[in-house]
């Protein structure tokens, strides 16, 4: 399960570490997919597998379903672990997310999410996490 939150910055190259405590989890390859809400969701190859199958299994009918299952799959990535703990992020993924500089990685459960540091801040900003709350007993979760 991954969870905290890390600050670190890409390079000019595209380049991110990624801390040591997810390393141990997604291992020396894994894979980057576009997320929602901005971000980039990382996913360990055994979540990922779960996760794209069940894309792929979404009715092909359906357009919804296309366009979900494209937006996850068409903007996946492979990515390998170099020497120095570091991935190489694809220009079309650090374009989509916004990354130029200053990120931050949250482990959120079965993921980690990269996301622009500007962005992240401003979206826990304004987050009303009573609000949330109140929505997530219509889910059937209570804390």
């Amino acid at each position: 399960m991954f969870m905290n939150q890390y600050n670190h910055t890409v390079d000019a190259k595209g380049r991110l570490i990624i801390p040591s405590k997810f390393r141990e989890v997604l291992g020396d390859e894994f894979v980057v997919t576009k997320g929602l809400d901005g971000c980039l969701f990382v996913y360990g190859n055994e979540d990922w597998n779960i996760f794209a199958q069940k894309l792929t299994s979404l009715p092909l009918v359906d357009d919804e379903a296309r366009d979900f299952a494209r937006f996850f799959l068409a903007g996946a990535m492979s990515v390998e672990v170099d020497k120095q703990g570091r991935i190489l992020l694809p220009a079309n993924l650090r374009e989509f997310a916004r990354l130029d500089k200053d990120v931050v990685l949250a482990g959120v459960g079965s993921r980690v999410e990269i996301w622009n540091k500007d962005v992240w801040d401003e979206k826990n900003a304004v987050t009303d996490i009573r609000k949330i709350t109140a929505g997530m007993r219509n889910l059937g979760l209570t804390i």
